[in-house]
């Protein structure tokens, strides 16, 4: 298996599907996208499109009635390359890379902290099985993560129980557990959701700070187009389990080319704009998971569909530096682009 030498991880047709009693869900269809190292990448999409399943596959975290095919190489921190998606999910193998090489941040901290648990037996747990520490170790190390992450008074509240904090804390103290075994890559699975915007401010902004002194490789999975505007430096925009746009983030929002991410830009309220004007919605739903449309899975609510578009699905065509789209339009320009050359 090879890599991109700049790449720390690289998705390849990444498929992943629920077996369910009312029939398949397609979750993810065939996501590909790169994370090189010291990097930021932003996966962005509306809710149900996929995005945090996809990341749930890099660390094995899906559930028994869930179906994973495709690539998902990993560069180990002595050069060589595995195949995250070959490994079972209870493996040594795996365990060994999970939370300690590709850490993550969940969505909501108060479900995914354990209430009877103090912060400290949570975040030291980890510590004390698979780096060797002493429980005082692990205790001293605690202490100190909380106070990396900002949070006041870390001896005394080290010893206190997640309902004690409150809501920017939990998440810095998620934030914390996820740094306390020196990750390599981190995944923010929309870390400012449950946040008022005050917080937002200060939780992204130590996310940010933290990832440059750790040179750590983030990927951040959200909905909110302004995050993602001033956090990461390359944005994949997903819809309906697959990626339909990526690029530069300056690019693709400056020049947004598919249909559906000119529809979220154009959606985004504008402080600019005249007393009384409605903000662009994009017609129509997104088709079902369970019973995924033939061609082009934006078709139904594109304004520029074409009848193949309902037939066949695009193939991805560059339309400039590392800038990607997935549409029926861009394919028949780079034809009559390439006949001319011809």
């Amino acid at each position: 298996m090879s890599m991109n030498p700049k790449n720390i991880l690289e998705v390849r047709d990444l498929v992943v599907k629920f077996k369910m009693d009312e029939g398949t869900v397609h979750a993810v269809n065939g996501v590909s996208y790169d994370v090189p190292e010291g990097k930021s990448i932003g996966i962005v999409g509306e809710s149900g499109c996929g995005k945090t399943v996809s990341s749930y596959a890099l660390n094995r975290l899906l559930p028994r009635n869930a179906s994973l095919s495709g690539q998902i190489l990993f560069r180990e921190r002595n050069g060589q390359v595995i195949d995250i998606a070959k490994l079972k999910p209870e493996s040594k193998e795996i365990r060994s890379i999970r939370g300690k090489d590709i850490a993550m941040i969940f969505q909501e901290p108060m479900t995914s902290l354990s209430p009877v648990h103090t912060i400290c037996n949570q975040i030291s747990e980890a510590l004390i099985l698979f780096q060797g520490m002493t429980k005082k170790q692990a205790r001293n190390r605690t202490v100190e993560l909380l106070k990396l992450v900002g949070i006041p008074q870390a001896e005394r509240r080290v010893d206190e129980y997640p309902f004690q904090f409150s809501g920017g804390m939990r998440q810095r103290a998620m934030i914390a557990m996820a740094l306390a075994r020196n990750p390599r890559v981190l995944i923010a699975d929309e870390p400012t959701t449950a946040l008022d915007v005050t917080l937002q401010a200060q939780v992204l902004s130590l996310i940010q700070d933290l990832q440059n002194e750790f040179n750590l490789s983030m990927i951040l999975i959200t909905h909110d187009l302004g995050v993602v505007a001033h956090m990461v430096e390359t944005v994949n925009i997903m819809y309906l389990g697959r990626i339909v746009e990526s690029g530069p983030t300056l690019q693709v929002f400056e020049e947004p080319q598919h249909p559906y991410t000119q529809g979220l830009l154009q959606s985004i309220p504008k402080l600019t704009g005249r007393l009384g004007e409605r903000v662009t919605s994009i017609p129509g739903s997104v088709p079902s998971a369970y019973d995924l449309p033939e061609g082009c899975p934006f078709a139904a609510r594109c304004p520029h569909r074409m009848e193949i578009c309902s037939i066949e699905m695009p193939k991805p065509v560059q339309i400039g530096e590392d800038h990607t789209v997935h549409c029926h339009l861009f394919i028949g320009r780079e034809a009559a682009e390439d006949a001319a050359n011809a």
